[in-house]
């Protein structure tokens, strides 16, 4: 195995880590249920710097890992959907990758559309599995798909604040942390 695939390995091992100790740790939980962490953001981190297929790599361990801590799982498709799925779909913010020479308003562009990516294709697969297998959490009246957007909206859209607010400030800090020399 060459130097640098060794290096890729080795950033993900350790940002699938992060993942799951960031994972433990609640920022706050908001009132119909859902938590904000900071979970996604070794995963954007690395799709950011080493591409898709590190980034997707990276999310899926990452949600195998969250399957075997405490998850909630009602049916296997469900299980698969949610966690291996919804956090593989992350890494996918890799597509906005780009050179450290762009300006810095097309950077910040460029972090937003990679995280408001990310965010959506996880809502979208939590947006899912509410409506198929948590419909009857809905209050009687309100759609299942009402209740799915909304639940699902409360956290990851203060996820997805919090989420640019730190990329940002990582693009602010240095060239390293998106952008590896080796």
């Amino acid at each position: 195995m060459d130097r640098k695939k060794l290096i890729v390995l080795l950033e993900v091992a350790l940002m699938v880590a992060l993942a799951v100790i960031l994972d433990l740790i609640t920022l706050f939980r908001m009132p119909f249920g859902g938590s904000v962490t900071l979970s996604m953001l070794p995963i954007i981190v690395i799709a950011y710097r080493r591409g898709v297929k590190a980034g997707v790599t990276t999310g899926f361990l990452f949600g195998l890992a969250n399957l075997m801590f405490g998850p909630y799982v009602v049916h296997w498709v469900q299980a698969v959907l949610e966690y291996p799925v919804a956090f593989a779909a992350v890494g996918l913010a890799g597509i906005f990758a780009f050179q450290e020479k762009l300006s810095v308003k097309k950077k910040y562009l460029y972090l937003s559309a990679g995280i408001a990516l990310a965010v959506f294709l996880r809502f979208t697969a939590h947006f899912t599995a509410g409506i198929i297998w948590f419909g009857e959490f809905a209050p009687e009246g309100t759609p299942v798909a009402v209740y799915s957007f909304l639940y699902n909206l409360s956290y990851l859209g203060p996820t997805f604040v919090l989420l640019l607010i730190v990329m940002i400030l990582f693009a602010r800090a240095g060239k390293r942390v998106l952008h590896p020399e080796a």
